[in-house]
Formats: structure tokens, C-alpha cells, sequence
């Protein structure tokens, strides 16, 4: 690595060129990329619901309906509007009353089914159903046409109106986050580190490996809106350690050597080593979020831990050339920092241990209690301003029409109507059944099917299949909703085994069921992943398990707040915050554990040692976690997503928490297992050499 590292720091000028080059097709690649705005694709595309949804969308062309409230509106006003919506491109169909009866019959005397369905006191219902799914390009320009024909007496509602107002919303946020995320790390790194310039070379290199990171996004087809949101401020925090110890072990080799290339050239060559490590348990956090069954996680993981990748890559080349660039500018605005040197802290944790411990079990039970209990929600809608066209559009629907979601069912064309309509018979008599649409309805004494226009027939019925709509009062995601979808189902299968019934409640039911699996896989998979790694990079059993202890216990404490502060926190956080708050923040720990090690091998007893390796190690720890929650905390104040709000909330205050945990509670841990640790650790304490004896009487006589 030295001649790699002499390289990198001769031929500066010439790896800033080319670093500079690649960003050509980098920001090509970035806005080249795909965003998705719908969780629910993520959904694995053997299951039942997601097969009826392409069901829905190949054959019917309408996997995605919205809802319309239009309210003090004449009905031949209500025609022209449907007849405007019918004629925008990504509009299957528009349904109203006028596909059943002559809209000159008075509403007062429409058959009582027609009336509940589509009316109430000061305002009407109509359906459109949509030719491509929620999510489609096309159905999102669909969207702004129609509330471009509408007034202010309409209400547009439905996943594809919520999607497109969670589109906007992110894409006008991601730049004020990625901002605010670079001015409160400048501002932390300016009080931590010596030179007020620094900071801007370290933000620059590691926006070279942010930009390389969604450019090559392109590659992957498309990301979430999760990941477009939050990937620039986790790359940024998780990687600024990496610089910070580059910068150190810099400013160390030029106390020692006047040629400031050579410096830069050991400085490298003695960092990449402890960089590369200390990655990969980032990494491998990252990496075990990609094997959850939702999709999503293999969106967040590869893009991450593709970044962490371009993060070092950049720690290693780019930021040496752009500090021997600027090495003069760097020098001329030194300054001191607000850390001290932590002396006392190093003192107390080693005399006090015993306390810290007792005081780690204490909170260990309540945390754990509360990240079991916390109120988790898997509702979009719910992460979204209340303010959202959309979302009062939702409210509307709901308590002026008691109608929360809709459940499509899909039957064989070989069904015959009269069974169809005992089966939607039956289901009208569930509890939380708004109303059933189907043209099998009509059907009767006084309407023979022949009478049935030919029109109203094919939205029902295409193909192989049939379709029956089913409006629901509960929401998604709730117990009432998860009971009404499995009744509906056993009435389904007993008159079509291989019928389907899917939309978004069932497709939200879906997702539940596969979060809890997906949280104990990643949990296992990124604990066992780290455990590998810190094994080999200690040649130890013990340590693994003293340093996931500790974190897990930090990780404990921060999802146990929200259920003690009566807060929900989305899905997705359950499942991911854990291995990202492992991966990004163990470094912390295996950093103290390395320093704490090597005061053993230097000969003195384990409370000596820790106190150094505390007082060594504080500040970069400090920095880092400082560095990380400056980095993420802003998202959290401003934005107005629930979603990205949470999830930006518990990654900056599990940093502080990380922190604090591994300067307070696991040194007194090290301290107690030191005898079990010597003996489940290869060369743990050596022979003393005669440096090392040098090293210990020169700190003790200071």
C-alpha cells in the first residue's frame, strides 16, 4: 500500500482529473435513474394479491382506481366532467350513475343500491379506473390532467393520487435535506476539527462518492423515493469516520516527516487497512437489509453499501489530492476545537465500572419491552401532510362515503352470474362492507342480462375473467380490514378455488405478514454478518459478542423511545433501523476495543489501559457520532414525510445513543470480561517488548 498511497499523492492533479471526469456520467446516470413512489411494488411477485394485480392491469387494463367527490354539482354538469375525465390518456374508464339508469330518473327514485353507492346528502361518487398501475408514468400524468378539469368542489382520492403528491413533495425536499445535512456536518466538523477549511475538502471527496453512488444507480433500473430521500445524508454520515481517520493518521505522519507527499503516502498506506476493515461492517449491515423478501431492502441495502464502497474508494484517493492541493489554504486558518481532552471521562468510567454496568442492565429490560411494543404503521397515507390534496380528498371519502379501500375480486369467466351474485350476497353481509359493484347486481326479474349494455359488461368482465369491486369502511393495514379480507377470501374460494381477491388492503395485509419475517431475517443475518467480522479482525469469540451486546442494547434504547413517547413508527424503520445503526456505528466500538487492546499489549493492567483507550479514542468516537447526527438530524426537523421524518429521527439520535453506550457502559463491560476475553483471544496480551515498556514508562511519568 505505500506505493499506492506515494502514487495517489504525486500524481494529485492528475486524480482529481479524472475523478472530475467521472462525474460527467455519474450526473447523467442520476438523472437518468428511476424513481419509484409505491412501496407496494416491492411486494414479492409470487404472491397471490400481486399476481391479481397484474391480472388486473394485463387483462382488465385497471390495476389502479381513484375516487372522485364531486360535491353541489348539477348532474349533466357531473356528465361533462366524466365525459373530460374519459377522454385523458391513462383513463381505462370513468363510472357513475348514468352506466346504470338515464340520469333524468330523479336521485329519489334510483334503485336503493344505486343511491348508497353513489350519493349522499350534498355530493356524488364516480369511479375511474385507471389503464396502468398506481405507480406508471402514465397514470401520474393522468392524475394532474384530471385535477386539471376539476374545481374546487372535487376531491380527487386513491393510491394514484397519493403517489403523485408523495412525488412532489419528495422531489421538492431531497435538495433542502441533502443541504441541510452538508451545512450541520461543516458546522460539526469546523468545531471538532483544527483548520476551518478542512471540512469543505472532506464534504467535497465525499461528494464525489455520493454523486459516483446515484450515478451507478442507473444500473439497478430504479430506486425508492426512501432511498433517493435518505441515501445522500447516510452516505454522508457513515463515511465522514473514514475521512476523520485519514486526516488524523495525516496530521500524525507530518510530525514525523518534513516531505509532505511521504506523509500522505503513509498515511494512506497505514489507513486503508483500518479504513477497509472498519467498512465492512458497514457493509454488511447494509448488505443484510438486501435479503429481506420486500424488495425494498435490496433497494436501500445494494445502494448503500455501494456507497459506503465509493466512500472509501474516495477517503483513499480523492481526499489525499484535494488535501495536498490545498495543504497551504488548509495550514492558514487553523484554529482549536471545543473538545477537550477527556481525561476525566477516562477516569470515571474505569473507577465507576461496576455502576455503568449495573446501569446498562437496568435499562436493557424497559428498552427491550418498548422496541417489542411499538406502534408500527404500514399506511403511506399516514406518513403524508394532512394538508395534501390527496390526503383531504382520502378524509372526504371516508366520512362523508365510509369508504376506506377497495378490493377487487377476480373470478373465472366459467362462474356463472347467478352464483357471482349469492357469492356478493354473502359478502355484503360482512361486516365494514360499504357497497359491492358488479353488473351481476342488476341482474333479476326486472332486468334480464340481455338488457345489460354491452359496455357496462366488458368493465366487469375480459377474457378469462370476471371482476367484482368491493368498497370497504376499514382502512388498511387494521385488524378489522385484515378479518374482512380473509372472510372475503373463504367466500371467494368456495365459489372459484382459484379466484383472487387483491387491491390495496390486501396487498397492505400482505405486506405485514412479510415485515415481521423480514425484520428477524435482517437482525439475524447482519448480527451473524458482524460477528464474522469483528472475529476475524480480533481473532476473538468474546469481543464479537461484547461489542453486538452493547449495540444491540443502544439499538433497544432507541426503538424503545417511540413507544414510550406514544409515538407510531413506519414499517419499514423496524426492520432496517437496527443493521444501519449496527453497521454505521460498531466502528465506534471495535475503534476503543483496538486502542483498549493495544494498551493491554503495551503491558498495563485492564483499568490503566481503558482509561487511555477512553481518552485516546473519545474525540474521533465524538466526532464521528456528532458528525453522523448532524448529518441525519436535519432531514428530521424539516421534512414533512412521516416516513423519511421517523426514519431520519431514529438513525440521528441511535448515533448519539451508539455513542454514549460505547464511551459509558462498554468500557465497564470490557473491563469485567478482560479474564474471559484473554482466554477466547488469540495473542490478546503478549509478551511485553521493550518499545512497549518504553511507551508505558513515558505515559505513566507524564
Amino acid at each position: 500500500m505505500n506505493k499506492f498511497g506515494l502514487f495517489i499523492a504525486k500524481h494529485r492533479k492528475m486524480v482529481l482529473i479524472i475523478a472530475t471526469l467521472l462525474l460527467l456520467p455519474s450526473l447523467y446516470g442520476t438523472v437518468k435513474t428511476k424513481i419509484n413512489y409505491d412501496i407496494l411494488t416491492y411486494l414479492p411477485k409470487d404472491l397471490e394479491s400481486v399476481k391479481g394485480q397484474e391480472i388486473l392491469n394485463d387483462v382488465f387494463n385497471s390495476s389502479s382506481t381513484g375516487m372522485l367527490v364531486i360535491e353541489n354539482m348539477e348532474p349533466k354538469d357531473v356528465v361533462k366532467v366524466k365525459e373530460n375525465i374519459s377522454q385523458i390518456h391513462g383513463v381505462e374508464s370513468v363510472i357513475w350513475v348514468d352506466d346504470f339508469l338515464d340520469i333524468s330518473v330523479p336521485k329519489d327514485m334510483l334503485p336503493g343500491e344505486l343511491k348508497k353507492m353513489f350519493y349522499r346528502e350534498n355530493s356524488t361518487l364516480v369511479m375511474i379506473k385507471f389503464t396502468n398501475e398506481s405507480s406508471s408514468p402514465i397514470t401520474q400524468q393522468a392524475i394532474v390532467d384530471i385535477r386539471g378539469v376539476l374545481d374546487k368542489q372535487s376531491f380527487l382520492s386513491g393510491m394514484a393520487a397519493v403517489l403523485k403528491d408523495t412525488k412532489d413533495l419528495a422531489d421538492k425536499q431531497t435538495p433542502i435535506y441533502v443541504a441541510l445535512a452538508v451545512v450541520l456536518a461543516t458546522i460539526i466538523l469546523m468545531l471538532t476539527l483544527e483548520s476551518t477549511i478542512i471540512p469543505f475538502i472532506i464534504l467535497i471527496s465525499i461528494g464525489y462518492a455520493i454523486l459516483y453512488n446515484f450515478g451507478t444507480n442507473i444500473l439497478l433500473g430504479d430506486i425508492s423515493y426512501i432511498t433517493k430521500s435518505l441515501a445522500a445524508v447516510l452516505q454522508l454520515g457513515v463515511t465522514l469516520d473514514y475521512s476523520i481517520f485519514l486526516l488524523h493518521r495525516y496530521e500524525e505522519e507530518c510530525e514525523k516527516l518534513d516531505n509532505k507527499e511521504e506523509a500522505m503516502g503513509h498515511a494512506i498506506a497505514m489507513t486503508a487497512s483500518s479504513i477497509v476493515g472498519s467498512s465492512l461492517t458497514t457493509i454488511a449491515g447494509f448488505l443484510a437489509i438486501a435479503f429481506m423478501e420486500l424488495t425494498i431492502g435490496k433497494d436501500i441495502g445494494l445502494v448503500m453499501a455501494k456507497g459506503v464502497v465509493f466512500g472509501v474508494i474516495s477517503v483513499l484517493t480523492v481526499l489525499p489530492a484535494l488535501i495536498l492541493v490545498f495543504d497551504k489554504l488548509i495550514n492558514r486558518f487553523n484554529h482549536g476545537t471545543i473538545l477537550p481532552e477527556f481525561n476525566g471521562l477516562g477516569k470515571a468510567v474505569t473507577k465507576h465500572y461496576r455502576l455503568f454496568i449495573l446501569i446498562g442492565i437496568l435499562i436493557f429490560l424497559p428498552a427491550f419491552y418498548g422496541q417489542r411494543n411499538n406502534d408500527v404503521y404500514y399506511n403511506l397515507d399516514e406518513s403524508l401532510p394532512d394538508d395534501m390534496e390527496s390526503i383531504v380528498a382520502f378524509r372526504k371519502l371516508k366520512d362523508e362515503y365510509d369508504m376506506m379501500t377497495t378490493h377487487m375480486v377476480i373470478l373465472s369467466k366459467d362462474i356463472p352470474n347467478y352464483e357471482i351474485k349469492q357469492m356478493i350476497g354473502e359478502i355484503e353481509k360482512l361486516e365494514g362492507i360499504e357497497n359491492v359493484l358488479s353488473y351481476q347486481k342488476l341482474i333479476g326479474p326486472s332486468i334480464p342480462e340481455n338488457f345489460i349494455p354491452q359496455a357496462l359488461k366488458d368493465r366487469f368482465e375480459q377474457g378469462d375473467y370476471k371482476q367484482v369491486i368491493i368498497n370497504s369502511e376499514f382502512k388498511a393495514a387494521t385488524r378489522e380490514e385484515n378479518a374482512q379480507i380473509e372472510a372475503i377470501e373463504s367466500i371467494v374460494k368456495k365459489y372459484d378455488k382459484a379466484g383472487i381477491v387483491t387491491g390495496e388492503g390486501v396487498l397492505t395485509k400482505d405486506l405485514i405478514g412479510i415485515a415481521d419475517r423480514d425484520f428477524k431475517r435482517v437482525t439475524s443475518i447482519s448480527n451473524v454478518a458482524v460477528f464474522a467480522i469483528i472475529l476475524l479482525v480480533f481473532t476473538s469469540v468474546s469481543i464479537p459478542i461484547f461489542l453486538i451486546l452493547a449495540i444491540t442494547l443502544a439499538i433497544f434504547i432507541n426503538m424503545g423511545i417511540p413507544y414510550y413517547m406514544g409515538n407510531s413508527i413506519p414499517f419499514i424503520a423496524s426492520i432496517v433501523i437496527g443493521s444501519i445503526q449496527l453497521g454505521a456505528t460498531v466502528d465506534y466500538a471495535i475503534l476503543l476495543t483496538t486502542r483498549f487492546r493495544e494498551e493491554i499489549k503495551n503491558g498495563r493492567d485492564k483499568f490503566t489501559a481503558m482509561e487511555v483507550a477512553v481518552k485516546e479514542s473519545a474525540k474521533s468516537i465524538i466526532t464521528s457520532g456528532l458528525a453522523f447526527f448532524g448529518s441525519t438530524i436535519g432531514v428530521a426537523i424539516i421534512s414533512e414525510m412521516e416516513l423519511v421524518k421517523s426514519l431520519s429521527a431514529m438513525i440521528a439520535r441511535g448515533a448519539l445513543i451508539s455513542t454514549g453506550v460505547i464511551l459509558f457502559i462498554l468500557p465497564g463491560v470490557l473491563i469485567a470480561g478482560e479474564s474471559f476475553i484473554k482466554n477466547t483471544t488469540k495473542n490478546w496480551n503478549r509478551e511485553k517488548t521493550e518499545k512497549a515498556e518504553k511507551g508505558r514508562i513515558v505515559y505513566e511519568s507524564k
